[in-house]
């Protein structure tokens, strides 16, 4: 992608530590070669533990990444709503920071917030020229046709999700990590591309020349 200056990545979640677990090796990445990331959570997670340390800790996991700004949704956990109220809400952020490239979750989905935040945006961002839906453990029928290579970012996106302490374990499976379900998902998509991590997304639009 040709662009002046450094690109403007913005990230969305239904929840603190959803992008981390869709995109957060790519995310990392694209800070890494010096472009601009920002981070959209619409909710703060509060039917999943104390929604003031929630914040605390999806700040943490912005610091890690250098994000310039995190942009809070204001919604209730597990009751983001459809239609124009999350639509304008997205909007506005979308047009403070002007992406060149959006992630956010895959409609296909089980959990009602990842539904309704990756149909909002697709009309929220219809102006972007790259819209990218990631993949979590409870997205279904996820078929992948965009790869990237997360081989040098795996273990800091692993400190990314460990940043969310009150959450690893959380994961309704006794004994299994939220971060190791990440990493059996980066391996299972590295696998794809004949490499070792990646993750992988299904393009709503993308932008190549």
């Amino acid at each position: 992608m040709h662009t002046q200056g450094p690109l403007r990545v913005l990230a969305l979640g239904a929840h603190p530590d959803d992008w981390e677990i869709g995109c957060g090796g790519s995310m990392l990445r694209y800070a890494a070669e010096g472009n601009d990331m920002f981070l959209y959570v619409a909710t703060k997670g509060e039917r999943g533990g104390d929604p003031a340390t929630r914040q605390r800790e999806a700040e943490r996991s912005g610091d890690m990444i250098g994000a310039k700004d995190i942009f809070w949704g204001g919604f209730i956990d597990c009751e983001i709503p459809n239609g124009l109220p999350l639509i304008q809400n997205i909007e506005k952020t979308i047009k403070l920071v002007n992406p060149h490239v959006v992630f956010v979750h895959s409609p296909h989905d089980t959990h009602q917030d990842h539904r309704a935040l990756a149909i909002g945006a697709q009309s929220a961002a219809r102006r972007v020229p790259n819209l990218l839906f990631y993949e979590s453990p409870t997205t279904q029928h996820f078929s992948p046709s965009v790869f990237v290579n997360i081989e040098s970012t795996i273990t800091r996106k692993m400190d990314l999700l460990e940043a969310h302490f009150s959450q690893v374990a959380r994961t309704n499976i006794e004994g299994l990590p939220i971060t190791d379900i990440a990493k059996g998902s980066a391996i299972r998509r590295g696998i794809e591309i004949y490499k070792k991590y990646a993750e992988a997304f299904m393009p709503n639009r993308m932008f190549l020349l």
